[in-house]
């Protein structure tokens, strides 16, 4: 891919990510819809099914002159757009993403606020390395990764004996 080409976020018609993804890499488009597993309860069984990490959208990666001709595939709708400019997401925060998705670990979206917290090192297990923001819901620590080009916030149940504060 031509390196003035940069990740965008496309938003969805409802349910339709994995479609666009599809159609979108049938036009030779380089897209990432980051999906997760989940274990759904019904009255009679249980199944595991895979739903996209962020409803609705899914990353495009392009030229900006060129985000017109991803827009032309049934079901997508537009680009994510901060003060009339088209979001971007920087790589490493792709990479990041990717990361938490290939470890399996237990993760949930939080689309609210959450209020700033420690500053943490994951120090153990398949995630070390990471920093971001710790904070406390429930009994157990979430590890945050913030992707604030659309305002979403991914959160990491995290062992406490894998954080280490670092400021």
């Amino acid at each position: 891919m031509n390196s003035d080409s940069s990740w965008y976020v496309m938003y969805t018609a409802p349910r339709a990510e994995k479609k666009v993804e599809k159609r979108l890499e049938e036009k030779g488009v380089e897209a990432y819809l980051p999906m997760i597993e989940e274990v759904r309860q019904w009255s009679d069984r249980k199944k595991k099914v895979q739903r996209p990490l962020f409803n609705g959208y899914i990353f495009v990666r392009s030229q900006k002159s060129r985000l017109w001709e991803a827009l032309q595939v049934q079901g997508a709708v537009k680009f994510v757009n901060f003060s009339g400019d088209h979001a971007v997401v920087r790589d490493a925060e792709i990479e990041a993403i990717k990361r938490v998705v290939e470890t399996g670990v237990a993760v949930e979206v939080e689309t609210t606020h959450i209020e700033e917290g420690q500053q943490v090192k994951i120090i153990g297990g398949p995630l070390q390395g990471f920093e971001g923001e710790c904070i406390q819901k429930g009994n157990q620590d979430f590890f945050i990764i913030r992707v604030p080009s659309i305002a979403q916030t991914v959160m990491v149940n995290i062992p406490i004996k894998f954080l280490e504060i670092i400021s």
